[in-house]
């Protein structure tokens, strides 16, 4: 039987509202209704990140997850790059209801991630699934050079309304690099969000992504995340010069393009970070731009 966690239905109110709300009174039967579609016995404890739930199912004794999740511009686009990856890297998506925001994806382990791996292991992994996952991508994505546009023009007042929180040459050479290299994005498929705790192990291939969010661009746009995840470890270790490196090594990428969107990306997360409450994470991106400018 599965019940909604109280957490989970907590964070989405507070952040949805009355759409929140009504969205997690009908999980359950939503979740029962998919059950009994994809003939699916639930077997687990349910587990969740910020927009979704994940829920060990069996179908015909085949170890599933059953993931259904709030359905916004940053999820909308998930099933289909899964689909386009086609399990290649990434968890093989098994069966989908997209307007329902629910996936029946292979079962991973976990409990296993690259978030607990030695960076010196991790990161040329993460480098080479995002070098891997940078295939021609299918119709039907946001393209950078929509997105990267938009940034430029949006900085400014995302700057104004969190206080000046950041030198003014620093926002003006993010506007001013989001503008110029956006028109020249590639067209390959990016894992914008690809981080070490959403690399899972598995059994087809010893690691596979979960959870992608994904642009149509360059693929050196999918760096800066890797960077500020595990920030103070890079700095307690080798240094973030060398381990930059090794990412964009093992990625095999442009290295000055990838400092070019790493700028460019931290101070948009910055911003957001701010707008939205957090408070370790600027300082993260704070710390990277001091080292990129």
């Amino acid at each position: 039987m599965f019940s909604v966690p109280e957490d989970f239905a907590t964070y989405t109110i507070a952040r949805a509202g009355k759409e929140g709300r009504e969205w997690i009174a009908n999980l359950p039967a939503l979740v029962a209704r998919l059950c009994k579609q994809w003939n699916l016995v639930i077997e687990g404890a349910t587990m969740h990140g910020g927009l979704s739930v994940t829920i060990p199912v069996h179908q015909h004794k085949r170890p599933c997850i059953l993931k259904v999740g709030w359905v916004d511009s940053s999820t909308e686009h998930e099933a289909l790059a899964l689909k386009a990856w086609n399990g290649k890297g990434v968890v093989q998506l098994l069966d989908v209801e997209p307007a329902e925001g629910a996936m029946l994806l292979e079962r991973l382990d976990s409990n296993r991630s690259l978030n607990a791996i030695p960076l010196e292991e991790a990161l040329p992994i993460a480098g080479s699934l995002l070098r891997r996952l940078a295939i021609p991508a299918p119709a039907g994505f946001p393209h950078l050079k929509e997105v990267g546009l938009h940034i430029a023009e949006t900085l400014p007042q995302r700057w104004e309304q969190c206080g000046q929180p950041l030198p003014r040459r620093l926002l003006d050479r993010a506007c001013h690099l989001a503008g110029s290299l956006a028109p020249f994005a590639d067209n390959l498929l990016v894992n914008y969000d690809l981080i070490f705790e959403d690399v899972l192990a598995g059994k087809r291939e010893p690691w596979l992504v979960v959870d992608p969010k994904v642009v149509v661009g360059d693929p050196e746009y999918g760096v800066a995340q890797l960077l500020w995840v595990r920030l103070e470890a890079m700095q307690e270790g080798k240094g973030l010069a060398t381990y930059f490196d090794t990412l964009v090594s093992s990625a095999q990428l442009d290295l000055e393009l990838a400092r070019l969107w790493t700028v460019v990306r931290c101070v948009d997360y910055w911003l957001w970070g701010l707008s939205v409450g957090l408070t370790e994470d600027p300082k993260r991106c704070k710390a990277i731009t001091d080292w990129l400018i």
